[in-house]
């Protein structure tokens, strides 16, 4: 691998984003590959993208679009991922929540042919530092069962936020994508799925950030667009 792009999206993450920022950028700098860093702002007014662009000038690989209309999480990751260049194209939460340092781990798995790698709390050697509340918990494993049940994905975690890769695989999958929301991941491993690509699940080390922009009602509209999904691959939308 010649060169690794970081795509991040963020929404009302002025206070956060920084140090996320700083740790991604102490981690690349001692890699010996070529990087990019590329946050997509969508429509945040708290000034997350001034955060961000304060810090280009110390972060030479960092740049910024700042969408002035919010598009929804989906949409800004499309957006990102077809943006940048690296032979290796990875979205990861401006929380932090996963390290970037996890990347180290998933590299191997390309160079053994896969076209894409999930990272996973709930595969074996994945470790939850901080747990989610028991309702969210809940929450989750009945979402996990309607993906599981309307389209399998053969991963035991899809809304992971940190997932990777290769530029010829996100070429592939990318331009296909409908959902701008929060099913865009069930969306693009669907995709994969369907395009006979080599996904690989992969532990990851993940701490819960209670400040998460996900509500309840953002769960709702996920089971939907799950419907949605599951229609586009009946009627052949994603050939």
């Amino acid at each position: 691998m010649k060169k690794l792009s970081v795509v991040i999206p963020a929404y009302k993450e002025a206070e956060r984003i920084g140090q996320t920022l700083r740790d991604i950028d102490v981690f690349l700098k001692q890699q010996s590959y070529e990087s990019e860093i590329l946050v997509v702002v969508d429509g945040s007014r708290d000034g997350t993208a001034e955060v961000v662009q304060k810090l280009v000038p110390s972060m030479q690989n960092l740049r910024v679009i700042h969408n002035q209309v919010n598009k929804g999480k989906g949409a800004v990751v499309r957006q990102g991922m077809l943006a940048v260049t690296g032979d290796v194209r990875m979205f990861m939460d401006a929380d932090g929540s996963t390290a970037i340092d996890h990347i180290t781990s998933f590299l191997p798995f390309f160079e053994e042919g896969f076209d894409v790698v999930v990272g996973s709390r709930r595969t074996e050697g994945s470790n939850i530092r901080v747990r989610q509340g028991f309702i969210r918990d809940f929450l989750g494993g009945v979402f996990r069962f309607i993906v599981h049940t309307l389209v399998p994905l053969g991963v035991t975690d899809s809304q992971c936020g940190f997932k990777a890769f290769t530029g010829e695989a996100t070429e592939k999958v990318f331009p296909k994508q409908t959902i701008e929301r929060w099913a865009f991941d069930v969306e693009i491993l669907a995709i994969a799925r369907k395009l006979k690509l080599k996904i690989k699940e992969a532990p990851v080390v993940w701490i819960n950030d209670g400040a998460s922009n996900v509500k309840f009602s953002g769960m709702v509209h996920m089971l939907l667009e799950i419907l949605e999904v599951r229609v586009n691959l009946w009627t052949g939308k994603y050939r």
